[in-house]
């Protein structure tokens, strides 16, 4: 009997182990699979294609920093847009942001002789102010939001003019130790790198690991439904467009100190390339959910595309027609994945539910029924 007894309890260990082992080759499965991870899958061909293609250019270390280093911005700004679209909102002044918070940080060390530290400050006040103007026109007056900040971009357009008088901006001062906020280095790159691998923790961690980042979701997954199970919904998509304008308000303070100059129409071309990468980041690790790590991927991705193709000599045009053909085929061929995950998931049978466990209180007669 204690034989019997022992066999069946190693039994029961070899069963136990042969289901976590098969549980985590699922998961491995599935955490490798095209439709978890096919911008990393794109992105090797990309290095592939341009590897063979430049084979005496590209697969440089000073490549791989010149990707890191030239796209940190863009990965700011991109991911300043994430919070937002969580909620389902579309921020469409971040760029008008950037190059609003590019131009007055210029004007104030061109014109005063405040510190660098109030000036930044200053600045950052600036996209605080112009996170409550969005939180006014959206979230109070309830407009929409696609239309209520096109217009907020409009407005920003109009005083980044007024300050510039439509010219760049220069001075000794945005060089020296201003300069170094975005030209310092470590581990030989540059420390916007650093900047935004620190934003995009804490924007993963925000999302991932609070309540606060669980009702954002659920805010833009359905808001009605949010609201109904008490969610508070507008406090949160002001939270958004707040995260949204002080992370562009960032962004346009390092892109000033790495051109060395204000520039009146540097922000705006960051919106078609923030907007990719973000959407194709939604493709990655939280398949249809926008997060930071799939944004941050999305960047690097597009900027190995665009690096390769300055090395190659070609067009300026050749870099927005890589953008948009890689944004289109990955979702096209993430849209297909999940078609069929979906078609799988009808095919299969639901689980049978197993029986309740009789009442051992009761009597025979009562079990039987």
């Amino acid at each position: 009997m204690p034989q019997n007894r022992t066999s069946r309890v190693i039994a029961l260990a070899d069963v136990t182990a042969s289901s976590r082992g098969r549980g985590s080759l699922e998961g491995a499965k599935r955490l490798l699979s095209f439709g978890n991870i096919g911008a990393v899958y794109v992105w090797i061909v990309i290095i592939a294609v341009f590897w063979i293609w430049l084979p005496d250019t590209f697969p440089t270390l000073e490549t791989v920093r010149g990707i890191l280093n030239n796209n940190a911005v863009t990965g700011l700004v991109a991911l300043s847009l994430v919070v937002p679209l969580c909620t389902r909102m579309f921020d469409l002044s971040v760029t008008a942001n950037v190059g609003l918070c590019n131009m007055f940080i210029a004007y104030l060390l061109a014109e005063t002789h405040w510190a660098i530290a109030v000036c930044v400050g200053m600045t950052l006040l600036l996209a605080i102010v112009l996170g409550l103007l969005n939180v006014f026109v959206v979230v109070i007056l309830k407009i929409d939001s696609i239309i209520a900040t096109l217009a907020t971009a409009a407005l920003m357009a109009a005083a980044t003019t007024m300050i510039s008088n439509d010219e760049p901006i220069n001075t000794e001062r945005l060089a020296g130790s201003f300069e170094r906020i975005a030209g310092g280095t470590a581990l030989g790159v540059t420390l916007p790198v650093f900047y935004l691998l620190a934003a995009a923790a804490l924007i993963w961690f925000l999302l991932e690991h609070t309540a606060t980042g669980r009702r954002l979701y659920a805010t833009g997954f359905n808001s009605t439904a949010a609201r109904l199970a008490g969610v508070k919904t507008r406090p949160l998509q002001a939270l958004s467009l707040m995260i949204s304008a002080l992370t562009a308000g960032i962004a346009g303070i390092v892109l000033t100190s790495r051109v060395g100059a204000g520039s009146p129409g540097i922000g705006p071309p960051y919106l078609l390339i923030g907007f990719a990468a973000v959407f194709l980041g939604a493709t990655q690790l939280k398949a249809g959910r926008f997060n930071a790590w799939g944004t941050i991927i999305a960047v690097l991705l597009l900027g190995t595309g665009t690096e390769g193709l300055s090395l190659a000599a070609a067009p300026v045009w050749a870099s927005n027609v890589f953008t948009g053909v890689v944004l289109i085929a990955s979702l096209a061929v993430t849209g297909v994945q999940r078609t069929r995950i979906r078609r799988g998931a009808r095919r299969d049978p639901a689980p049978a539910q197993p029986a309740p466990p009789p009442d051992r209180t009761a009597g025979p007669a009562q079990q039987a029924a």
